[in-house]
């Protein structure tokens, strides 16, 4: 089966079906030896199906060096069509065969420290959806940007830092910020935490990878109360990983609100004078946004707006 293409853009040639199958195969891969061996073919076949692919299209789609695949711009852009149209047809061959179709689904990037944020808003968008089957991908920010862009993610969940004109964001939570201590802390007395009094303290950030744009919120909170954090020297990238530190009384946690309930031996208190809070955005794609991305935006700004996320005076339990 085959694609007629348009001809003042690609010169009346054909785009085959396999072809595209092999152009999202490698955009997931980015390495032509592991995408041949999944799509049971050759790398040389491989190449020579993506240069007939390019020529069809009249653009480069993959940047290729001998150490390096890439998708350019172009391939994407492009990569968001194929996959819908491979979608498509798929689609079209489960109604004339009479088969069930496939569930909706949704793929949402996020870190331990959002999945609290964001929970009550997944759940509303399942029990609307009952059907919809929701993927959650272990990603920071900076990642779920890479895979919304070429379609490998439908939603993100985090502080979008910068410009990105490729990415839609619209800030639903402000999660009072504070720390996790240890039940024997003096923190854990108090009721809260000037954040003048953590220069003595030894902070764990997140993985500066995973989540650079919240290590520089946390340190921007420090510099206005005037002074940079000590920070821990290792790193960990789960949340459970980082409360078994704090609980060996290594290091104190800074972390949002929703995270309170990390561990049932750690104690969350907020900072003060005037409380921080962080903002939690959900991402998505500009163009060709997901049915259910947009699903889960409102739903966000109904439950938002419901129960005052985005208010300054929001309460801490909420």
């Amino acid at each position: 089966m085959t694609i007629r293409a348009v001809p003042d853009t690609i010169g009346g040639a054909r785009i085959e079906l396999r072809q595209l199958r092999y152009f999202v195969t490698l955009a997931e891969e980015l390495h032509f030896g592991r995408a041949a061996a999944r799509e049971h073919i050759v790398p040389s076949a491989l190449s020579s199906q993506m240069r007939r692919l390019e020529r069809a299209v009249g653009v480069l789609l993959v940047d290729r060096t001998t150490r390096h695949v890439a998708l350019t711009a172009a391939g994407a852009r492009f990569l968001i069509e194929a996959r819908q149209i491979l979608d498509h047809v798929d689609r079209a061959a489960a109604l004339a065969q009479g088969r069930a179709l496939a569930a909706p689904t949704l793929r949402v990037g996020v870190l331990d420290e959002g999945y609290d944020a964001v929970r009550p808003v997944l759940r509303a968008l399942q029990s609307r959806y009952p059907e919809l089957e929701v993927h959650q991908v272990m990603a920071g920010v900076p990642e779920q940007c890479r895979l919304l862009a070429d379609g490998r993610l439908d939603v993100g969940v985090g502080r979008l830092p910068g410009a990105a004109p490729e990415i839609a964001a619209e800030m639903f939570r402000l999660d009072p910020l504070g720390v996790l201590v240890p039940a024997d802390h003096p923190y854990a007395r108090l009721a809260q935490i000037p954040v003048a009094d953590l220069r003595g303290e030894t902070l764990l950030l997140a993985d500066e990878e995973q989540a650079p744009e919240f290590n520089a919120f946390v340190a921007e909170v420090c510099r206005s109360a005037g002074f940079f954090p000590t920070l821990f020297a290792g790193s960990v990238q789960t949340l459970r990983a980082a409360a078994d530190l704090v609980i060996q009384g290594r290091c104190i946690l800074c972390t949002p609100a929703s995270t309170a309930g990390a561990s049932p031996n750690l104690n969350w208190r907020p900072l003060g004078p005037s409380v921080p809070r962080y903002p939690w955005s959900i991402l998505w794609r500009a163009q060709d946004p997901s049915r259910y991305a947009i699903d889960l935006v409102r739903t966000a700004r109904t439950l938002s707006t419901e129960r005052g996320w985005r208010a300054a005076t929001t309460s801490i339990a909420s």
